[in-house]
């Protein structure tokens, strides 16, 4: 049997993270009950979205794709797939926006604060909690 890796274990818990992210802000955003009758669509969605980008962003320059491809797809997809797909109006594409331009900051801050995982966003270096205590 094959092991994984540490950052390939980090990357597949943080796809999973990211895409209850995702699912919660598009909870937010719309009612209870459109987002009870539209789950497999807003699940599905949350899973292509979050899944393509980050391979792409992980993945993309190894592929031998241009950086033009690896860096603004995965945020397009991110940012207009779901209120298209979901027909949002435009408060709530507005704020939809603004919440996924938080998420992935927060997702970093989470996992690197609280698990000393810092390659989600490797350029903004955030301390281990137990750095503080040691």
């Amino acid at each position: 049997m094959s092991h994984l890796s540490s950052a390939n274990w980090h990357f597949i818990v943080m796809i999973f993270a990211s895409i209850l992210v995702l699912i919660f802000v598009i909870r937010l955003l719309i009612s209870k009950d459109r987002f009870l009758q539209m789950k497999k669509v807003i699940i599905t969605l949350s899973v292509l979205v979050v899944v393509a980008g980050m391979l792409l962003g992980k993945f993309g320059a190894n592929w031998g794709l241009p950086w033009w491809i690896y860096y603004p797809v995965p945020m397009l997809l991110t940012l207009i797939l779901p209120p298209l797909i979901l027909k949002f109006d435009a408060r709530q594409s507005l704020i939809y926006i603004l919440l996924s331009f938080l998420s992935a900051p927060f997702i970093h801050i989470f996992f690197s604060f609280f698990m000393g995982w810092g390659e989600y966003l490797p350029f903004w270096k955030i301390p281990y909690w137990k750095s503080f205590v040691t």
